[in-house]
């Protein structure tokens, strides 16, 4: 054998080591025996089963596959029960752990893994830690002891805090590839330093807040999609809190935000599609007034197009696309179709002759209990603030008794225009508006745009105050 053949074959050898793909996971459980054992992964708010394994009379058993597992954090599931054991699954997938039910975290000894070697040092370190401190706390808990006589306590848990952050913040600069490394620094905060002066000496209030929004995602890459992978859904809660907290809710800045992320995320098709799913949900039915805006136009941007479907099932988008299209018709900011029908004397009504500053549309059932119980609230605030701010309630009766309608007037003592829905000139009010819980408002402008919607009654007072210093400013 020439010298430069012998030489390709050691190439070729180290190179097949050092490429191996597929998984090899050996465990032996001292305790377990002749039994059926599973693979777990978690995955977002959800957890999944990955590989099945038989567990000998030794305790012994394997996962094992051709293709890589997705990295992330796993875990052994018996009987429907998780086991009190997670280790992570990094670029390594060759390796071996040997532990005992009598305490799964404490006995693990990993083979092959420098990863997991980590993730149990850290696990171990924690827990220590968390003794030390478990006195501590109960001190800084007991209500009985004054807060100076606490100080040496708070001293000497900061210290064990302290070194705590020392021994992660060193594992990830020693190891920051390693999924270890990954999951610790995901859960670090941002340190936020103090705001620089200016040249004449002042300080920028706001420099903290954006640079703490500049830097929210330092320590999580959003494009690793083991980041959906970990023990808590981290990468939902992180994104739902960068939006809600740190941004005006307006729909234009929120979608400029969101799409300028996902074209940052979209060279991953995993957090891609995780990060688009987790906004659109997110903004289904969001409580932020005008925000269902979002939800429209993330589906008409990355749902409707197509861009989705390597993932997302026809049914799914089918029941988004129907929702959409109910609200679409009326968000806030759109001009207010006008509504013609007719009043309990049979004549025809037209929300448009309304010539007061502002209109609420308010939409009810008259067997409904909650239209009910806000209607007597919505008559006290009408009787109290109609001229003080200027509007008018043009009230629709969805349901076909006229009697019902005039019995609820009469019941209610309701001297706002009230109509009956199906009695229309312009076709059914769902058409126009998306009414379908009732009561539903919608506050309309003299421009007759809509300004507002979905407002309990007991919100209106503070809306319409400020809303009317904001229009006077001109703004």
């Amino acid at each position: 054998m020439s010298g430069r053949f012998l030489a390709l074959v050691v190439v070729l050898v180290s190179f097949s080591s050092y490429a191996q793909t597929g998984y090899k996971l050996d465990f032996h459980v001292k305790g377990l025996k002749d039994t059926t054992i599973y693979l777990g992964s978690y995955y977002g708010e959800q957890t999944v089963l990955k590989d099945t394994a038989r567990v000998n009379a030794q305790g012994s058993f394997t996962f094992e596959g051709t293709k890589n597992l997705a990295e992330g954090i796993y875990y052994l599931v018996l009987k429907n029960n998780k086991l009190p054991l997670d280790f992570v699954i990094g670029k390594d997938q060759q390796f071996s752990i040997e532990t005992d039910t009598e305490d799964y975290t404490k006995h693990a000894k990993i083979n092959g893994d420098e990863d997991n070697v980590l993730f149990q040092q850290n696990a171990t370190f924690l827990a220590d830690a968390f003794k030390e401190a478990d006195p501590l706390v109960k001190i800084l808990k007991d209500s009985t002891i004054s807060e100076d006589g606490k100080k040496s306590t708070r001293e000497a848990f900061q210290k064990i805090s302290e070194k705590v952050l020392a021994y992660q913040k060193n594992l990830i600069d020693q190891n920051p590839t390693t999924m270890t490394a990954r999951l610790l620094n995901a859960t670090r905060d941002v340190i936020v330093p103090e705001a620089p002066r200016k040249d004449d000496g002042s300080v920028d209030s706001t420099w903290q807040f954006k640079y703490y929004r500049t830097h929210y995602f330092d320590n999580f890459d959003l494009a690793d999609d083991a980041m959906l992978r970990l023990p808590k859904p981290m990468y939902a809660e992180k994104v739902k809190d960068y939006f809600d907290r740190l941004f005006v809710q307006q729909p234009d800045t929120i979608l400029k935000e969101i799409n300028r992320i996902a074209a940052s995320v979209k060279k991953n098709k995993e957090t891609y599609k995780y990060f688009i799913w987790t906004c659109v949900i997110h903004y289904q039915n969001h409580k932020g007034m005008g925000l269902d805006e979002v939800y429209v136009k993330l589906y008409d941007k990355y749902l409707a197009t197509g861009e989705m479907d390597y993932w997302i099932d026809k049914k799914t988008k089918g029941s988004i696309k129907d929702y959409v299209d109910k609200i679409r018709i009326s968000l806030v900011g759109m001009t207010a179709p006008n509504l013609i029908m007719q009043d309990q004397a049979f004549k025809a009504k037209s929300m448009y002759d309304i010539r007061k500053k502002y209109t609420i549309l308010f939409i009810f059932d008259p067997d409904c209990g909650h239209c009910r119980e806000e209607t007597p609230r919505l008559v006290e605030f009408y009787n109290k603030n109609r001229d003080k701010f200027d509007f008018e309630v043009y009230a629709v009766s969805i349901d076909t008794s006229m009697k019902k309608m005039r019995d609820f007037i009469k019941e209610f003592k309701t001297d706002w225009i009230t109509v009956n829905g199906p009695r229309t000139y312009v076709g059914h009010y769902t058409k126009h508006y998306y009414a379908e819980q009732t009561p539903s408002m919608y506050i309309i402008d003299e421009k007759r745009k809509i300004i507002a919607k979905k407002l309990p009654v007991d919100m209106l007072p503070e809306f319409f105050e400020k809303y009317t210093r904001l229009h006077q400013k001109g703004t």
